[in-house]
């Protein structure tokens, strides 16, 4: 099957946003796409206001994902995101959902907020306490995680043992001195830690690096997007992730117990 990144710049205007996920949507479908995975936090964003990814939170049933859902009932895409959806009065939780069929098939609460380099998530945004479920996209078993999770091993093992072939990401990966070199060997090494596929999408624009990437299970980088709007597209080869499984049998060969949650 083939899959897929989108990335894009969020704007402050969340009927804009919607837009340009349903036109990632039409061309990822057109392009033959089974998985589509787009970027981190889509409802608004504004590099005036660092305020304004909390204060326009929607709920799940919100306008935001209406087009989203109706043209997910129009394609055989399975579309992957985060929104921030209210939890309390001025706080959210920073919420990933997968579409598929005109309806929400999965969603995960981002467990790893990004109290670091100088920001801190967890000051307006409440964290996950569950686990990421495993959703399946054509017989293939795939992971959920969102942006800062890509920092720690134990849950992309984690999904990894639960029978993951497939880790994808929505991110909106802060610029800074070293952060691509971060993300591009974070994205390897993860893929190598579980020999997975990985999808990562990247949103960009001022703030944000973009690079949306997919990796192999033996973390080569098989398509990559830049610094601008774009979408990017691979083949999930299962004889690949069979013949790198065999070659290197880190889920067989490992002499620690299974990660657990805190």
């Amino acid at each position: 099957m083939y899959i897929a990144a989108g990335q894009f710049a969020v704007t402050p205007d969340w009927r804009e946003n919607a837009r340009l996920c349903v036109m990632l949507m039409v061309r990822a479908a057109a392009q033959g796409a089974s998985l589509l995975v787009l970027p981190e936090a889509l409802l608004a964003r504004d590099d005036n206001d660092p305020e304004l990814s909390v204060n326009s939170a929607q709920p799940l049933d919100g306008d935001f994902l209406q087009p989203l859902l109706a043209q997910s009932a129009q394609d055989n895409l399975t579309t992957l995101l985060t929104i921030h959806v209210p939890s309390a009065p001025g706080r959210a939780v920073n919420t990933l959902v997968a579409l598929r069929g005109g309806e929400i098939v999965a969603t995960y609460a981002k467990l790893h907020l990004y109290d670091a380099f100088n920001i801190q998530e967890s000051r307006r945004i409440d964290a996950g306490k569950i686990v990421p479920p495993l959703i399946e996209v054509e017989g293939v078993k795939v992971g959920l995680m969102t942006c800062y999770d890509l920092r720690f091993p134990e849950m992309a093992l984690g999904l990894a043992l639960a029978g993951a072939e497939l880790l994808a990401l929505p991110a909106a990966w802060v610029k800074g001195p070293l952060k691509e070199h971060h993300w591009a060997t974070l994205l390897a090494a993860r893929a190598l830690d579980t020999t997975c596929y990985v999808v990562a999408a990247g949103e960009c624009g001022n703030r944000n690096i973009g690079q949306s990437r997919i990796v192999d299970p033996l973390g080569v980088t098989v398509a990559a997007a830049a610094e601008g709007p774009g979408l990017v597209m691979a083949e999930f080869d299962r004889a690949r992730l069979a013949s790198a499984r065999q070659q290197l049998p880190l889920l067989r060969n490992r002499r620690f117990a299974p990660p657990q949650l805190l």
